[in-house]
């Protein structure tokens, strides 16, 4: 029998605990023997909740268990999760965790401690909640020279977005109604500005080549600039606009972004709406696959947090390298290498020269006008710096990427 604990019993560790108890025969049948849920780490008490014996403020209590094998980080932030997390890991234990900002931060020095010691640092839900993403990258796409990865990775964002664009609202109606549902904080900021998935796609870009890419460095913009205006021309082109992480990789390194994106209507991203997440993945052998599903929420999440704990406990599959490391030269390149076709939207009041103008319009499109102070125009596919030298001088309103 294997004994595991969860630090923060809270939506995620709360959902751990039920999927651990709920599902402990299908768990045993598949893994050969039993988990135990030993203890639960929290301040505060649970009187009347099913696990209350187990909960403890002590956190000594965990490390220094000699049967606890395996631990569920579920508190999210850096303190105190990341001391915590290097004390079980120094101590012989496994982690897993579900902490993106841990993991995007602190990852390399995490894999490190853990492939030192023996054990598992293992984080599936970091990224995508319930979505299995982390495992097919490392294992089942082991054969392939990763391209590109891409997609959105916010549920909050999609949901407000998708309100947007389904029935009419501004932005700030529709992020009062993701607070109303509790798809957002009470403070949205890391969801709307795109915090969030700065720190996921950091972790998958890092695994994509094996090196640490910081997330302090991509290149993030949120959606709380997109208007009415933003949503006629997304719409007049057929598409829909979408908060979306881009990591390209070539043999210079990679070019990493978080930006709002349209997104044409023959994408299969087009049609992932609501609070729902997806991940595309282009291999070199495999060509592109599609990870969908519930990107947050509180079982989702957990299924993924116990499929950690079964391959820590059952020491399979996922093996060392799991993770990633700090390289003497990020692999990062600048965002102005980016390149890509973009929506450039102009002010009517100054003079322009269309036939420069003309020179960046991408072939066969047209001029668009949703307001009559302005127009937009789509441009050929070119790099950011490149975009940027030939906008100078130009009254521009508003950029926005187009997802190909």
């Amino acid at each position: 029998m294997a004994k595991a604990a969860i630090l923060g019993y809270g939506t995620v560790g709360s959902g751990t605990a039920y999927v651990l108890q709920t599902n402990e025969k299908e768990i045993e049948k598949r893994t050969g023997e039993k988990i135990e849920l030993a203890r639960i780490l929290d301040i505060r008490t649970f009187p009347g909740d099913r696990n209350e014996s187990l909960v403890t403020p002590d956190f000594d209590e965990i490390l220094n268990d000699p049967e606890i094998s395996v631990v569920a980080e579920t508190m999210g932030g850096l303190k105190p999760a990341y001391e915590f997390t290097k004390k079980l890991l120094l101590a012989g234990k496994s982690v897993v965790t579900s902490n993106k900002e841990l993991v995007s931060v602190h990852g390399p020095e995490l894999f490190e401690i853990a492939k030192e010691k023996g054990v598992k640092y293992l984080f599936e839900a970091s990224v995508g909640g319930g979505i299995p993403v982390i495992h097919p990258l490392i294992n089942c796409l082991a054969a392939n020279k990763i391209e590109e990865i891409k997609g959105i990775l916010n549920g909050t964002t999609n949901y407000i977005l998708t309100k947007m664009f389904a029935e009419g609202v501004d932005f700030d109606s529709a992020l009062k109604d993701a607070m109303a549902k509790g798809y957002a904080e009470k403070d949205p900021t890391a969801d709307i500005e795109g915090y969030d998935a700065k720190r996921k796609i950091s972790i998958l870009a890092s695994i994509g080549c094996g090196k640490y890419i910081d997330p302090d460095g991509i290149h993030t913009e949120g959606i709380s600039k997109i208007d009415k205006t933003d949503v006629e021309y997304a719409e007049m082109l057929g598409g829909k606009i979408k908060l979306m992480g881009f990591a390209k990789f070539s043999e210079n390194g990679v070019t990493c972004s978080v930006e709002p994106s349209i997104v044409h209507c023959k994408s299969p991203i087009f049609a992932v709406d609501d609070v729902f997440n997806c991940v595309t993945v282009t291999g070199n052998a495999v060509g592109e696959v599609m990870f969908y599903g519930k990107g947050a929420g509180k079982e989702a999440t957990a299924s993924a947090v116990v499929s950690d704990i079964i391959d820590a406990v059952m020491d399979k599959s996922l093996s060392f390298p799991a993770g990633y490391e700090i390289a003497d030269k990020s692999p990062m390149l600048p965002y102005g290498e980016t390149v890509a076709s973009y929506l450039v939207r102009f002010l009517k009041e100054s003079e322009y020269n269309m036939e420069e103008i003309s020179e960046i319009r991408k072939e066969d499109s047209r001029v668009l006008e949703a307001e009559d102070n302005e127009f937009a125009i789509i441009t050929k596919e070119m790099t950011v710096a490149e975009l940027d030298k030939k906008l100078s001088g130009y009254k521009v309103i508003k950029i926005i990427r187009i997802c190909n």
